[in-house]
């Protein structure tokens, strides 16, 4: 039978010690002013890292979350291993504090941010984002973060800055996935600054009110849900402003596949299946599967900036 949120300790998933180090560190971030994706301040933080007090985002999906244990067992995170499983069974090894970001190119204000300085005062009250995920199955996740918008623009890019990529830690010591050439590393990802500053595209530090666990890309990740998850990329240590299109790590390894942009489009099949539909994931082999919605049903939200581009050639 499997767990229900409450009875899922952080430290079941994460060693003991690495999440009370994260704690300490979003404490005393807090306590700075500096921590956005909470809203309160230190003393109204539990001791146990928990977030659940936040209310939900105006917009978010009326779906009902999958498990805590579907969200934290099941990951694509290839640095601790290829199989779904892996990452929950292996990510111990990562430590996530202290952490540092540095931000390179197209931008005024560059150079290594520690996490604490990462996160910045933040006025909106909801702080929790129910948004549907698409991968090799679909999930409705309650993520805990921010627009990424508001990190970027503290670093004031240029009018060269077209385009934002990020890398992801790239560690042998820390990641035993690292040590097989299965991709290029570090891994990489990038957006369009326009898709960057959409106020969908979130940067993460939590999930179903809990700390981010390292398996989900801690101490701080990506989401863009109208994308495949693939574009959300972990454990990001490096930001770059750039007037090109950058290289992504799927892209870069099998480009007649993976594409920059990586829209959820039911219209465009992936060469070795279809994407128009989808399974929910924790729901049977042999349930039906349920329509692809274009941009993963975030169209109004999205579609404006890909007017005129064709959706086929640039997939």
């Amino acid at each position: 039978m499997s767990k229900t949120t409450n009875q899922i300790k952080p430290s079941e998933i994460t060693p003991e010690s690495a999440f009370l180090s994260r704690r300490r560190l979003l404490k005393s971030a807090a306590a700075a002013g500096l921590i956005p994706a909470i809203g309160c301040d230190a003393a109204q933080i539990p001791a146990d890292g928990d977030f659940s007090n936040l209310k939900a985002w105006p917009s978010s999906v009326t779906e009902a979350p999958n498990s805590y244990e579907d969200i934290t067992q099941y990951n694509n995170y290839y640095e601790f291993g290829t199989g779904k499983e892996d990452p929950a069974r292996n990510a111990h090894t990562l430590v996530t504090s202290p952490w540092t970001v540095e931000v390179t190119g197209e931008a005024e204000k560059t150079g290594k941010y520690a996490l604490e300085d990462i996160l910045q005062p933040h006025t909106l009250e909801d702080r929790i984002y129910r948004f549907r995920c698409v991968e090799a199955w679909s999930m409705i996740v309650p993520w805990v973060g921010f627009p990424l918008g508001d990190l970027l623009a503290r670093f004031q890019p240029n009018s060269q800055a077209k385009y934002v990529q990020f890398f992801t830690l790239n560690d042998p010591n820390q990641m035993p996935g690292v040590r097989r050439n299965v991709l290029q590393w570090p891994y990489r990802e990038g957006l369009t600054i326009a898709e960057a500053m959409n106020p969908l595209t979130l940067l993460t530090v939590g999930v179903y009110g809990k700390v981010l666990p390292n398996q989900n890309g801690a101490p701080l990740r990506l989401i863009v849900p109208w994308k495949y998850g693939f574009k959300s990329i972990k454990s990001i240590v490096r930001i770059h402003f750039t007037d090109r299109m950058p290289q992504t790590s799927w892209n870069m390894s099998q480009p007649s596949e993976y594409g920059f942009y990586s829209n959820v489009n039911p219209n465009v099949d992936h060469p070795r299946w279809s994407q128009a539909s989808e399974r929910r994931l924790g729901s049977s082999l042999f349930s039906s599967r349920i329509p692809t919605l274009m941009f993963n049903g975030y169209a109004d939200e999205v579609g404006d900036l890909y007017r005129g581009l064709n959706l086929v050639e640039n997939f």
